[in-house]
Order: C-alpha cells, then sequence, then structure tokens
C-alpha cells in the first residue's frame, strides 16, 4: 500500500478541468487517508459547479486506484470554509504544559536541532520535567540524535503516548514514517500532523515543552500562531552576515507568533584546536550579540564549533548526558538556566498584572 505522500504524489495528475494546473497545486486535496479499509480522500474545491465537481471526484477516484489498486477509494466533497470563519480560535496553551518555548532560525545549517535537543536534555538533567516536539515536518531529525527510531503507542482514549527518551518525552514524525521518506505535503496535512502533535499527544504535565521548529517561515510557523500560545522563543545563528540578517525574520516572525524573544544564541562561534589550544573564530565572532543589542533582545551566550557536538548528535547521544563535565556542555546547562528564570520571571510579571 502506498503511503498518503506517495498518493498526494500521485494525484498531481488529476487537472482542474479548463484549467492547466493540477488540484494539488490549488490545494484542493484536503487530507489522504490510508488504512486497511482503503483510501480516502479529502477535497475541497472553491467551484460551486456540480458537474465540475463530480468530474473531479470520479477523477480522483480513478487515478487513486489506477495508483494503488484498491478497489475501495472513497472521496469526500467538503466546501471551503466561508472568509469570515477561517480565522481559528485564539492561540491556547497545552493542557499540563507550564511553559512552551521554540527554538528558530532563520536558515538551515545553523545547529537550531541541536540547541533545541540539548536545550531540553539540560533542562531535564536540572530537574524539570521536560518534552520535546519535532516541529520540523519536511526535515524530523530528533529521532537520529536521541537515538531512537521506535513507534509511539496510543493510548486507550485514543492518544499517541510520547516515547520516553533518557526521561524527555519526545514525539516526532520521522517516528511515524519509515526513515529515508520523503514528506511531500502541502500546508493542511503539514496543519494537521502539528494539530495532533499539539492536542492529541498525552503530554502529561511538563515544566517545558521545547519545540524544533523549521528553519525560516511557512506553514508549521503559521499553524502554532494560529493554535498555539508560546511562552517565548529561543533564535540559533551563526556569526556570517547573512545568517545574522536572518535573525532579523526570526524577531519579527516570533512578533507576529506574540512570543517574547527570550534571546539569541550564536552557534559555531569559534574553534579551539585540540592540539596547540588556540582559538580561532573561522567564521567571525560577536555578530550575534552585536545583533541582539540592535534589536533590544538579550544573548544568551555563543557556543563552539566543536567535533564531539557533532558526534553526539550523530550517535544519539546528547553531550549533556554523555559528556556532563564538557565545556559544551556547561555552555548549554547556562543557556538552561537562563531560559528557565526568563520563563519564570515573565510568569511572575504576568501573575501580578493589573487589567
Amino acid at each position: 500500500m502506498l503511503s498518503p505522500q506517495q498518493i498526494l504524489q500521485g494525484l498531481k495528475r488529476v487537472k482542474y478541468p479548463g484549467l492547466g494546473r493540477d488540484i494539488v497545486s490549488f490545494g484542493f486535496v484536503r487530507d489522504v487517508e490510508v488504512s486497511s479499509y482503503g483510501v480516502k480522500v479529502v477535497l475541497s474545491p472553491t467551484t460551486r459547479d456540480g458537474r465540475i465537481v463530480e468530474q473531479l471526484r470520479e477523477a480522483v477516484a480513478n487515478t487513486v486506484k489506477e495508483l494503488t489498486g484498491v478497489d475501495r477509494v472513497e472521496v469526500i466533497i467538503t466546501p471551503p470554509a466561508p472568509a469570515q470563519h477561517r480565522a481559528s480560535a485564539a492561540p491556547a496553551s497545552i493542557a499540563g504544559v507550564a511553559h512552551t518555548v521554540a527554538v528558530a532560525s532563520g536558515k538551515g545549517g545553523v545547529g537550531k536541532s541541536t540547541v533545541a535537543v540539548h536545550l531540553a536534555y539540560a533542562l531535564a538533567t536540572q530537574g524539570h520535567r521536560v518534552g520535546l516536539l519535532d516541529a520540523d515536518i519536511y526535515g524530523p531529525s530528533i529521532p537520529l540524535m536521541v537515538g531512537t527510531h521506535g513507534s509511539p503507542a496510543v493510548s486507550a482514549e485514543r492518544r499517541i503516548i510520547p516515547l520516553e527518551v533518557q526521561g524527555v518525552k519526545t514525539i516526532s514524525l520521522g517516528f511515524l514514517i519509515e526513515p529515508g521518506t520523503p514528506v511531500i505535503w502541502r500546508g493542511p496535512m503539514i496543519t494537521k500532523v502539528l494539530t495532533q502533535f499539539f492536542h492529541d499527544v498525552a503530554w502529561g504535565d511538563l515544566d517545558v515543552l521545547v519545540l524544533d521548529l523549521p528553519p525560516g517561515t511557512g506553514d508549521a510557523q503559521l499553524t502554532i500562531a494560529q493554535q498555539l500560545a508560546l511562552s517565548g522563543g529561543v533564535i540559533v545563528t551563526t556569526p556570517q552576515a547573512m545568517a545574522l540578517e536572518d535573525v532579523r525574520r526570526g524577531v519579527a516572525m516570533f512578533r507576529e507568533l506574540k512570543a517574547p524573544v527570550l534571546g539569541v544564541i550564536e552557534n559555531m562561534s569559534y574553534y579551539i584546536c585540540r592540539t596547540c589550544g588556540q582559538r580561532s573564530e573561522p567564521f567571525g565572532h560577536g555578530g550575534g550579540q552585536r545583533m541582539a543589542e540592535e534589536l533590544n533582545i538579550p544573548f544568551l551566550g555563543s557556543l563552539p564549533l566543536a567535533a564531539e557536538l557533532m558526534q553526539a548528535g550523530e550517535s544519539g547521544a546528547p553531550l549533556v548526558l554523555s559528556a556532563p563535565d564538557h565545556p559544551v556542555t556547561q555552555a548549554f546547562q547556562q543557556l538552561a538556566r537562563t531560559v528557565w528564570t526568563s520563563l519564570q520571571a515573565r510568569k511572575e510579571i504576568a501573575a501580578t498584572r493589573i487589567y
């Protein structure tokens, strides 16, 4: 049986009648479900022409049958939501979660996931109840970085039970798909998965839930803005000028999400030679702090370019656990203390605010 992603890709063959564009790029495919009973496709075309709707229904059913060899294909037509009802309810906190912290970057390749994982485990080693949510749907790297590839169980209440890895409750799309499977989804399906991760996962009582966001801005960030009340955001950057310019976009994104920026952390800031002990700065240094000062947001510190940190990510053993005395581990421990202090301070201010 093909996966929903593969079926969605195959539905690009179905063109909208009279136009050369397919129904997937139009965003008319709202959902694809595959089960032992067959395949269900939910369409939401904008047209009111019943003849066109039926043409689309028949074309989708025939295409899915050709792709899968399954006879039982159900095509459900749902009307698009009226404009005045498209906005979702006000963002809310996840039940039982005291603080939700998003780790973001303006571009890829700056070590955002590494920071998210080590921040989560540093908080856990300090005695906090911590969850880790991999919101990077297109590139879920958390399973590799924490060394776990199991499948979550489902409770009797039909809630997903997150995997507990070294004391941190963790969920990722990487636990639900085969390794190496490409995720070729449009916005509505991204929204559906993230909504499930927010509200259908049995997180229990947590002090902090750390979100590893995808780089840049897109459907995941929009879903978070609409559904989730963030306690704050941490922006990861590197010293290069191009990366620093992306900090501005990261700050603007969190402001759009109505979340305070807890600070900026500069990754790959310097390198200490193992042989001579000399410090070098291959990508420059200090740009993150200058950008933080310019934008009037906290600077959370600098992290070195360390081979041990890269090896920890590839081996699935976070450095804060495998090497608690390593200088990089100490840097993450300080980052965790700073983030926790900021979260608690903001919570106390909110509790005493007079409206």
